[in-house]
């Protein structure tokens, strides 16, 4: 699943951008590994070991691809690497060659034969040493040669990668293989949580940190998990970043696939917004003061009257 996806999906989960104290994430539980398991050679399939729901260890066989015409192979390689008669005749021979070379050497300090006869013993005795190096190295060559008739058949048997469960089966008997793989094979021990964690958390997160993580699954409890990656780029569109953790699952007990919520105890850091009355009320003393209107001309140049209290009499 690539990165735009996840985004995608864990979104549609319900994860916004903003976190408030204590709220959970959404993540989404995953395999830890998936591999798509395929054959080294083309053939065709002999039998299958496996189905759907299985699960297999790594260096399991899987399935078998018809092997007869490597398995002849095989077995001529194996006469041959079995073949060592030409070799201890060498060793013979050498070892006659080397007591006529000594019988040689004294027959001419006792003056009874001339030194081209010796000579001639001396070469035949290099010949034989030579013939039984090159009978050593055609044994060499033809263990060499099993080896490798060997390695042709063993790659007609299928083999599991992982550690894991059958996660689907994509041949049956007596189909051809060349390109498309067998089986797929997916690690659920231990799983892999992904969740994308808001912009405001980013530098909270450290790897190796623990979450607690809820499965939304009936009757499952929460299960701690290990940070082991987080991103160093965050999502523009999203203001997000994303979290991968680690979640044991020696028992198999939880299915990859599952949606949860991630808890890492953490607040998101920032102050909050001030209103828009905070802001008018702390603006309008300096910004809207009010200067006393200006009284007209008329108000100005008539005088005021006394007033004159009269008595009655």
């Amino acid at each position: 699943m690539t990165k735009a996806k996840m985004y995608g999906l864990l979104l549609a989960l319900g994860i916004s951008t903003s976190v408030h104290a204590g709220q959970p994430l959404g993540c989404l539980i995953e395999p830890h590994q998936v591999a798509e398991v395929g054959s080294p050679v083309i053939g065709v399939v002999q039998e299958v070991l496996v189905e759907r729901g299985d699960r297999v260890a790594k260096g399991q066989v899987i399935a078998l691809l018809r092997a007869d015409v490597e398995r002849a192979a095989l077995a001529v390689a194996h006469s041959r690497s079995q073949a060592e008669a030409e070799e201890e005749a060498a060793r013979a021979n050498l070892g006659f060659a080397r007591q006529k070379l000594e019988r040689a050497k004294d027959l001419l300090e006792k003056q009874f034969i001339s030194q081209q006869a010796l000579d001639q013993v001396r070469t035949e005795y290099e010949l034989a040493e030579q013939k039984l190096v090159q009978a050593k190295e055609q044994n060499r060559v033809a263990r060499r040669e099993l080896g490798l008739a060997a390695a042709q058949v063993a790659q007609r048997s299928i083999r599991s990668p992982i550690d894991g469960v059958v996660a689907e089966r994509y041949i049956s008997v007596g189909e051809r293989v060349e390109d498309k793989p067998l089986v797929r094979i997916a690690k659920v021990d231990p799983l892999k949580v992904q969740v994308v964690v808001p912009a405001g958390l980013y530098g909270k997160i450290a790897r190796g940190a623990r979450a607690s993580i809820q499965p939304l699954l009936p009757d499952a409890g929460a299960l701690s998990a290990r940070v082991t990656l987080v991103d160093n780029l965050i999502d523009a569109p999203s203001n997000t970043f994303r979290v991968q953790l680690e979640l044991p699952n020696p028992k198999l007990a939880l299915p990859a696939g599952l949606r949860c919520q991630a808890d890492f105890g953490l607040d998101q850091a920032g102050t909050p917004e001030p209103s828009k009355q905070a802001v008018v009320k702390s603006i309008a003393p300096t910004a809207f003061k009010t200067e006393p209107e200006p009284q007209s001309k008329a108000a100005i140049s008539r005088p005021e009257r006394p007033v004159v209290k009269r008595s009655r009499s």
